[in-house]
């Protein structure tokens, strides 16, 4: 099932990890960016703004959602689309990545009080996932159209290595440590 611009992306559209394809390696993008791909990321982030709107997400069928990558939709490309709100709904971060890679991650670790989801795992797979506190990455982001470098840290950072995961076909739940989920590292940040 490929992507096309006439399907809508919500909760019946999104691959599952049930998929093989959600497995499946991503390429590299070539760049300048094709209006077909530069749509699909456009479509991507209208999916995480509107999956935060209680009203439109359950019009629509959407899970709620901080990011996605092309790979959940059918297409194996490195492309992703993050956006962060604060309480109030407002975007404190906002990126439609292009080939983004991770060029330097900090050793001390950090992970969420709540654990991860992911609009592509259905079950609930409880345990901690450890990612690097502080990550900084470049790509292409759409919206400002050109190369960043973005420098993130705390859950920023946290999403970020969640959706490039997604790029090496890796799940959240990949990372939890089998024999015991609730390990608490006390060198960790813990995001509450």
């Amino acid at each position: 099932m490929y992507y096309n611009m006439y399907m809508l992306i919500n909760n019946d559209t999104i691959i599952k990890d049930d998929n093989d394809l959600i497995r499946q390696k991503s390429n590299d993008v070539s760049l300048p960016i094709s209006k077909q791909d530069k749509d699909l990321l456009l479509d991507m982030l209208k999916y995480v703004d509107d999956s935060t709107n209680e009203e439109l997400a359950e019009k629509e069928n959407l899970r709620p959602a901080v990011g996605i990558s092309a790979i959940q939709v059918g297409v194996p490309k490195k492309m992703t689309a993050i956006i962060l709100k604060d309480a109030e709904g407002n975007k404190v971060y906002e990126y439609g990545l292009v080939n983004p890679k991770i060029v330097s991650n900090s050793v001390e670790k950090t992970y969420l009080a709540t654990g991860e989801g992911c609009l592509s795992v259905v079950d609930d797979h409880e345990g901690y996932i450890y990612r690097s506190a502080r990550v900084k990455v470049k790509g292409f982001d759409i919206l400002q159209n050109k190369e960043v470098l973005i420098k993130a840290d705390g859950y920023l950072a946290v999403v970020l290595q969640h959706e490039l995961d997604h790029f090496k076909g890796v799940l959240f739940y990949d990372h939890i440590n089998k024999v015991d989920p609730k390990y608490v590292d006390p060198n960790a940040i813990v995001i509450e």
